[in-house]
């Protein structure tokens, strides 16, 4: 690996709407400061800005709570609306608890696409009007690759991209930004047969890569900053036919059930 890297924000973008062209900003907004991509950068962008041009998008004034929503609502003292839709993104509810410190409580749940994350990844910070939802991309990888593909070719070099959300960790407070979306990008860089530093062989040392990028980008992409676009520059990667299900554990190897 090189012994320094650069990363910036891409700063200037708009809001984005459902039907925008996300790639045509990033490509606009990049030239109009003088900026281009070169090979090997990696972009990390936000899921948000992916999701409302690509519609994934929900009001909650649309939405009628089923039974089940009803019930689970009163369990985590949630609008049953927002249960509702929580449902229609999972696979499964993981853990439903009551927080007596706190008014609503804690929804953990498998996303449809495996990540397993509060409210099935449902979010509300960042949307354009109260009582808008925002869910993931239908398939991430999907979107990432497509906007690789076409920076790629306007930029006539190889580039990856990661599509990052922010989640909790279990066993840790505060929250990281991890990767739910790949082009290019490994997933992880399997160093066993590799040796340390005192010449002892890794054996299972597996650096989650797209996550070390993605909770890296956090430090530039506040909430508060529309700055949803974050590149690496000066990175040693191979690219790689990669998945952000590559980085997901297998429920049987799940040692806390």
């Amino acid at each position: 690996m090189p012994d320094s890297m650069t990363m910036f924000r891409l700063e200037g973008l708009p809001d984005f709407q459902q039907g925008d062209d996300l790639a045509g900003s990033i490509i606009c907004t990049l030239e109009a400061q003088d900026k281009v991509l070169k090979a090997g950068d990696i972009l990390v962008i936000a899921h948000k800005v992916v999701s409302k041009s690509e519609g994934a998008c929900i009001d909650l004034a649309q939405v009628t709570p089923s039974a089940d929503a009803l019930a689970l609502a009163k369990t985590v003292n949630k609008d049953a609306r927002k249960v509702e839709v929580i449902l229609s993104q999972s696979k499964r509810i993981v853990r439903a608890v009551k927080r007596p410190d706190q008014q609503e409580g804690v929804l953990i749940a498998e996303h449809k696409n495996g990540y397993v994350c509060a409210n099935a990844a449902v979010d509300e910070s960042n949307a354009d009007h109260p009582g808008q939802l925002i869910l993931l991309p239908e398939d991430p990888d999907l979107s990432a690759q497509r906007l690789c593909q076409r920076l790629s070719r306007h930029f006539s070099c190889e580039i990856g991209i990661v599509i990052s959300d922010t989640f909790g960790r279990p066993w840790r407070l505060g929250q990281t930004n991890v990767a739910i979306g790949l082009a290019n990008v490994p997933a992880v860089m399997k160093m066993e047969g590799e040796l340390d530093a005192f010449g002892r062989p890794l054996s299972v040392t597996a650096p989650a890569f797209a996550d070390e990028l993605a909770a890296a980008s956090g430090l530039l992409m506040e909430k508060s900053a529309k700055a949803p676009v974050i590149v690496f520059r000066g990175l040693d990667w191979p690219i790689t036919q990669s998945s952000s299900q590559d980085l997901i554990r297998a429920q049987s190897e799940d040692l806390f059930k």
